[in-house]
C-alpha cells in the first residue's frame, strides 16, 4: 500500500469514528476527558522516555534552544496538559443547543442547533502539549480528529495519543499521522470529500504552505503584527504598564505588539518616558525620523519594519498625528490579529473600536489578552485572523456548525 492509500485509508477510519462520536451524549464525552486526563498522568514517565528520544535527537539536528524549549516535556506541563483537559470536561458542551428557533406563518417550527463539523485535520509544530490539547477539544465537541505535528515530536506525539486512546475511545477517534514524511500533508490536504476542516498551527511559512495545497477548506493566521496605540487622553501609568506586558511579556507570540503608535499630542513625554522602560528590558527600538529625534538609541525603521512579526524584543515606534492616523496605520500594515488602545475617551476609544477591523480590539488592557483561556473558552484550537466561520481565539463552539431543525404537522409548500 502506498503513501496515497495510507492517508486515505486513516482518513476514511477518521471519517467513521466522526460518526460514531456525534451519537455520544456530554456525560459520556466528558467521562472520557477525564479518563484520558487520568491515563496520561499514569503514562507520565513513558510519555517523558518518549520526549527524551525526540530532544536527543532535536539536539544532534541542531534545533535552536528555544524549539528544544517548546519540544520539552517537564512534569509541570504534562500536569497542564491534564489539569486542561480536564477544565474542558466541565465546560459545558455546544453541540446539541439550540441557536434560535421560530415558528412560521404556516406553522412549521424551525431550530437552528449546533453540530459537528466532522473530521478535523490540524498540522502543527514543535510543541507536544497541542497534541492532548487539540485532541480534547475536538473529543469535546464530536469531531474525530487527525494530528499531524512536526517530526522533531513524532514520538512524543505518539506516546500521549497512545495514552488517550488506551480509555476506550470509539477507534480511530484521535489519530496521529505514523510517519514523519512531508508527502503525507500533501496527501491528506486532497481529501476534501473526508475532512470538513484544516487548522494549520505554526509560523507563517507552514501556514502559507498549507493553505496553497489545501482543498480543504483552512482556519488560519498568518502573521501576529499587533499594536498598541497611545492616545492624547491615555493615563501614562497604565499605557507604560500595557506597553511593557504587551512587548516583553512573552515577545516570542502571536499577540505581542510589534508596533507601538504614539499619538504627536503626547509623544514628547511619553516617547522618551517609555523607550527607556523598554530599553531597560533589552528591547531594541525602531522608529520613524519624529521618534529617532526623541530616541537617541533608536534604529531608523525601514517600510519593512511596520509589516515585521519579530517575535522578538524588538519594537518598531512611530508618531501619528491622532486616532485616524493610527487606525490607517494599523488597516495598512496590520495583521488583522489584535489591536490596543490606551485612551481615557470613550468617544475616542469607541471610534477605534469600531474602526479597527481585527479579530480581537482592546481598550486599556494588553493584546496578550487575546487568548482562549483568557476569554473563558478553556483551551484554545488556535486564533482565526479569517473572518468565515471563526475569527479570534478559536473555542469549543468554534468547532461546531449547525444545522436546521424543522417541525410540522403535514405542510406543504404552496
Amino acid at each position: 500500500m502506498d503513501l496515497k492509500q495510507q492517508m486515505r485509508l486513516l482518513a476514511e477510519h477518521s471519517r467513521d469514528a466522526s460518526r460514531a462520536l456525534a451519537k455520544l451524549d456530554a456525560p459520556v464525552k466528558n467521562a472520557f476527558l477525564r479518563a484520558m486526563a487520568d491515563e496520561i498522568e499514569r503514562s507520565g514517565q513513558r510519555i517523558k522516555y518518549a520526549n527524551a528520544k525526540d530532544l536527543d535527537a532535536g539536539k544532534k539536528a541542531g534545533l535552536a534552544s528555544a524549539m528544544l524549549d517548546r519540544l520539552t516535556l517537564t512534569d509541570k506541563r504534562i500536569s497542564e496538559m491534564t489539569w486542561g483537559m480536564r477544565e474542558v470536561a466541565e465546560l459545558p458542551d455546544p453541540v446539541g443547543t439550540t441557536i434560535s428557533e421560530w415558528t412560521r406563518p404556516n406553522g412549521i417550527r424551525i431550530r437552528k442547533v449546533r453540530v459537528p463539523l466532522g473530521v478535523i485535520l490540524i498540522i502543527y509544530e514543535s510543541r507536544p502539549n497541542v497534541t492532548a490539547d487539540a485532541a480534547c477539544l475536538c473529543f469535546k465537541t464530536g469531531n474525530a480528529v487527525i494530528l499531524r505535528g512536526g517530526s522533531e515530536a513524532i514520538h512524543s506525539n505518539l506516546a500521549i495519543a497512545e495514552a488517550m486512546n488506551a480509555t476506550g475511545l470509539p477507534p480511530n477517534s484521535i489519530t496521529v499521522v505514523p510517519t514523519t514524511d512531508r508527502a503525507a500533508i500533501d496527501e491528506l490536504l486532497k481529501f476534501d470529500d473526508l475532512i470538513n476542516l484544516c487548522i494549520p498551527r505554526g509560523g507563517e511559512g507552514l501556514i502559507r504552505a498549507v493553505a496553497e495545497k489545501s482543498r480543504i477548506p483552512v482556519i488560519k493566521h498568518y502573521k501576529g503584527v499587533c499594536h498598541v496605540y497611545v492616545d492624547r487622553d491615555a493615563d501614562f501609568d497604565m499605557a507604560e504598564k500595557i506597553v511593557i506586558n504587551a512587548k516583553c511579556q512573552r515577545p516570542g507570540v502571536c499577540n505581542a505588539i510589534e508596533t507601538l503608535l504614539v499619538d504627536e499630542k503626547i509623544a514628547d513625554k511619553f516617547v522618551p518616558r517609555i523607550a527607556k522602560t523598554l530599553t531597560d528590558k533589552k528591547v531594541e527600538l525602531r522608529g520613524d525620523e519624529r521618534t529617532r529625534q526623541l530616541v537617541s538609541n533608536a534604529k531608523p525603521a525601514t517600510e519593512d519594519d511596520w509589516y515585521a512579526e519579530y517575535l522578538d524584543l524588538i519594537l518598531a515606534v512611530r508618531i501619528v498625528n491622532g486616532v485616524d492616523d493610527a487606525i490607517d496605520h494599523i488597516t495598512k500594515y496590520g495583521s488583522a490579529h489584535s489591536d490596543a488602545i490606551v485612551t481615557g475617551s470613550k468617544t475616542t476609544a469607541e471610534k477605534f473600536l469600531r474602526e479597527v477591523d481585527s479579530s480581537s480590539v482592546f481598550w486599556n488592557a494588553s493584546t496578550r489578552l487575546a487568548d482562549g483561556g483568557q476569554y473563558g473558552f478553556g483551551a484554545e484550537i488556535g486564533i482565526s485572523t479569517d473572518k468565515l466561520h471563526a475569527r479570534g481565539p478559536m473555542g469549543l463552539e468554534e468547532l461546531t456548525s449547525y444545522k436546521f431543525v424543522v417541525v410540522g404537522d403535514g405542510q406543504l409548500r404552496e
